[in-house]
């Protein structure tokens, strides 16, 4: 078994459950790391946030290995998931009811087609409202829950990929692989506005961050595991 050198750095591939925030997996990853190097302050960070509906591959590094940070989070993500048609939520995602709905009797699978290659090379994307980006020091989810209206600036983002894997209306399977700060749920919008309807995230997994996989990685519970069998091996 990997022996683990938590100060030195490590890091360590997680897909991340449904329902965990990013801060979760940071989190029980640095209780097992102190409580197995019998060292309190060891620092922990993830390279790139998932949102809590959202599944999939987490780099977590600890020590010395949280300076490369930043450059993990500056490769190529691909991500798989579903898109509904037909229906708005404030959120882009699950996390909130539905708005607003919409007639999508008339759209045809060749129209979907056709949308998803407007995609395609260098686009400007908005970030959600309800989203963890910073607007004069204070996330725009804080905003977003206390009805405060504020102008979020348009960014340039890059979709290298954007397949359409399944397509049975409302619903639309994707694979997308794209640059750094792109916002899926934002995608989920903009399609449904390209096609003069609405539309929401309704899954979301991240399947690799440059060439990391998610198939590679281990989940929370199994993390926690691996020590338990170590102990265990202790023992006898």
């Amino acid at each position: 078994m990997h022996q683990f050198d938590f100060q030195k750095g490590e890091l360590i591939l997680i897909d991340k459950p449904y329902q965990w925030t990013s801060f979760d997996v940071v989190k029980s990853v640095k209780g097992q790391a102190r409580r197995m190097s019998g060292i309190k302050r060891i620092k922990v960070g993830h390279a790139g946030t998932l949102d809590p509906l959202a599944t999939g591959l987490l780099l977590i590094c600890t020590g010395k290995k949280t300076k490369e940070i930043e450059s993990y989070q500056a490769q190529e993500k691909e991500y798989t998931g579903t898109i509904y048609l037909g229906a708005t939520t404030p959120c882009f995602d699950l996390e909130q009811a539905i708005d607003q709905r919409f007639d999508i009797s008339k759209i045809t699978t060749e129209q979907v087609q056709h949308t998803a290659t407007q995609f395609l090379g260098e686009i400007d994307q908005t970030p959600p409202m309800f989203s963890a980006i910073k607007i004069e020091g204070k996330r725009a989810y804080e905003y977003a829950r206390n009805d405060e209206e504020v102008k979020i600036k348009s960014k340039k983002v890059t979709i290298f990929e954007f397949e359409l894997t399944r397509i049975e209306l409302p619903e639309i399977d994707f694979r997308i692989r794209c640059s750094k700060g792109t916002y899926i749920r934002s995608i989920a919008r903009d399609f449904g506005l390209a096609l003069n309807n609405g539309a929401h995230l309704t899954a979301l997994r991240r399947t690799k961050i440059g060439d990391f996989d998610v198939k590679d990685a281990i989940s929370p519970a199994a993390f926690k595991a691996l020590f338990s069998e170590k102990n265990e091996d202790k023992n006898n």
